[in-house]
């Protein structure tokens, strides 16, 4: 049977897509690889490869040993730390995403998801409901191989017929991994601190607007691309994606409302550059429109269940040390 591969399975986002498609093909039909053993809850949830993103031997070793159909590429370097290592970062993102193409266009799979991000828009884009055909000019590495990868995710299709979905991500906010180096990271840094410390000191100030969208919401959102007929998916660059947009003032607002003596200060630092060149809020309707999607977590419904679920995880961790 044709199996699923996820390279960068260790990652935030990776991991929890992970178990989400073990659950929907079964732990048997898919693979988890990343470059090594970090997250041990994924490498122990089944099968579990390394593989190195950049080198194309490594996965093709592992589309032919498992008979891969379908590739997830999740591995990436992100906006914040991509600015430290700008030559690295275009190098796994670009090298990892033109392998995968290649794999594709020579028949050994069948099916991509690669995520492209916000980060592919800038200064010069239209900051509140950003259309999904606009100027794009970023200002990171982080996205110009966004931008970049999504004219060659465009071109491999139209070329050569690579069956290559993509979604323009957001902010993506989960309890269950911490973020891995993006601008957006301080809305899930400020739910562990609420409750660790009541305290919060933002690397954003208080009225930046960004675009953001609950771990669930993000995960279904790439499952339900992923199973659309083909016919539906009219764009092969990648989709705008929207949910929800809050600045850190209104995110520390909500958390009051389940801890009032929580209190947040701002020291904005480089990343503020960063988001101040990102868009404030996504027309995604093109998204809506071809395959149906739709978000369920709002800014409190997703409060709510951070605060919940984090509460519990340090409550555990305190009864078994």
């Amino acid at each position: 049977m044709p199996k699923v591969l996820i390279i960068g399975a260790g990652g935030q986002i990776g991991s929890e897509l992970t178990f989400k498609l073990k659950d929907i093909h079964g732990s048997k039909n898919v693979v988890a690889s990343d470059i090594g053993y970090h997250n041990l809850e994924v490498v122990n949830s089944g099968i579990f490869e390394i593989v190195d993103a950049q080198d194309y031997n490594s996965i093709k070793i592992c589309v032919e040993k498992h008979n891969i159909d379908t590739i997830y590429l999740m591995a990436a370097m992100l906006s914040a730390t991509g600015e430290k290592y700008p030559m690295k970062a275009w190098d796994l993102n670009m090298n990892s995403l033109f392998h995968v193409l290649n794999l594709a266009k020579d028949g050994f799979i069948k099916h991509i998801f690669w995520p492209s991000s916000i980060a592919v828009f800038g200064p010069t884009t239209p900051t509140e409901n950003t259309p999904q055909h606009t100027t794009m000019e970023p200002t990171t590495v982080y996205g110009i191989t966004k931008q970049v990868g999504e004219r060659w995710c465009e071109y491999y299709n139209k070329k050569y017929g690579v069956d290559v979905r993509s979604i323009r991500y957001p902010g993506i906010i989960s309890w269950k991994t911490m973020p891995g180096g993006g601008t957006t990271d301080y809305a899930v840094e400020i739910y562990h601190q609420a409750i660790l410390d009541k305290h919060y000191d933002c690397f954003l100030s208080e009225h930046t607007e960004l675009p953001m969208m609950y771990m669930d919401d993000a995960i279904n959102a790439t499952v339900n691309l992923m199973q659309a007929p083909a016919e539906q998916v009219k764009i092969r660059s990648s989709y705008n994606l929207g949910a929800i947009s809050f600045t850190p003032l209104t995110i520390s607002e909500e958390i009051k409302k389940h801890i009032p003596d929580f209190e947040i200060t701002y020291s904005p630092d480089y990343r503020q550059q960063i988001a101040d060149s990102w868009p404030k809020s996504i027309d995604d309707s093109a998204a809506r429109e071809d395959w149906n999607w739709n978000h369920e977590f709002d800014l409190e419904k997703m409060t709510t269940e951070m605060l919940k679920q984090l509460g519990r995880k340090y409550q555990d961790s305190e009864i078994n040390s």
